[in-house]
């Protein structure tokens, strides 16, 4: 019987704040929202707070969305083959550094690491399937959904998306321009299926199960 999704998501904070608690010592490195990531051979990731965008680049230099990285979720070249492979925070976000080593050595450290790869392989999944819809307002939907499971937040208005991305991020995602996927949120907005707060937040108006189960959070900017 395959896990419920409460199941798969209750080990992610006790798993953070075992990393924390065993590694208090060891300083956590902080980004600002847009910041690069440095990439090392022999040392991954973990994100302890915020969101990263995962990156290649095409042979025609158009940029290629690989993934999302989430609180508890590892991402590093010893967990790629790809090249160029690039890491840029999408929100502020505090990491933890781990080598290889450590992993290899620590049976705890080896478990948390492959079951967030699970996570992360779904997600690539989800993000693939998203090229069998031929219209960009499917494809768009589909993403914001998927935002929606990854990164959304419960409000009384409706699950708002709280990392800012811009419309290229969004663009880049689905194999569009930028110009399209604006004429589309626009669409989107006048049918009433999403609208834009205040503080220029993304708010998807239709229910997702389980949703807001994550806990975490993600938004949208037209910049």
């Amino acid at each position: 019987m395959s896990p419920s999704k409460s199941d798969r998501l209750s080990f992610q904070p006790d798993w953070r704040r075992w990393l924390e608690e065993i590694y208090r010592d060891r300083s956590l490195y902080p980004f600002e929202g847009g910041q690069p990531i440095p990439l090392y051979p022999h040392e991954i990731w973990v994100v302890s707070r915020g969101v990263v965008q995962l990156t290649t680049l095409h042979s025609s230099g158009d940029e290629v969305l690989l993934g999302f990285v989430c609180p508890s979720m590892p991402f590093g070249l010893p967990l790629t083959n790809l090249e160029p492979y690039q890491a840029i925070a999408l929100s502020d976000a505090d990491l933890m550094r781990l080598t290889v080593m450590e992993v290899e050595q620590s049976p705890q450290l080896s478990k948390g690491i492959v079951r967030h790869l699970v996570r992360r392989l779904q997600q690539t999944e989800a993000l693939l399937a998203l090229v069998n819809h031929r219209r960009v307002e499917d494809r768009l939907r589909q993403l914001l959904r998927l935002l929606q499971r990854e990164v959304g937040q419960e409000t009384k208005e409706g699950t708002r998306l709280t990392v800012r991305l811009t419309h290229q991020h969004l663009a880049n995602a689905i194999g569009s321009t930028r110009v399209t996927v604006t004429r589309a949120l626009g669409q989107l907005q006048e049918e009433g299926w999403l609208s834009v707060d205040r503080s220029r937040h993304i708010v998807l108006h239709e229910a997702l199960p389980e949703a807001a189960e994550t806990g975490l959070e993600m938004g949208v900017s037209g910049v």
